[in-house]
């Protein structure tokens, strides 16, 4: 993803522990998110979820499977 662009969660694909961490900040499969911005070195970046900013390591994010939001 680009900064400013959305998709939608299909799938968080982490331990179990790190899986409920990232349910209980919102981040559950169908939630829509958007990629506000990356660090210049790339890691950390930020997503908007639910309303409001969640700031995610590189290596968390990539845990995170998203699909393109729906243009409708």
């Amino acid at each position: 993803m680009t900064a400013g662009t959305r998709g939608r969660v299909t799938a968080v694909t982490t331990t179990p522990a790190n899986r409920v961490r990232l349910m209980e900040l919102g981040l559950l499969v169908g939630t829509t998110v958007e990629l506000v911005r990356i660090a210049p070195l790339g890691d950390p970046l930020e997503i908007r979820v639910r309303g409001y900013g969640l700031v995610l390591r590189r290596q968390e994010a990539d845990q995170i499977w998203i699909s393109p939001a729906s243009t409708n």
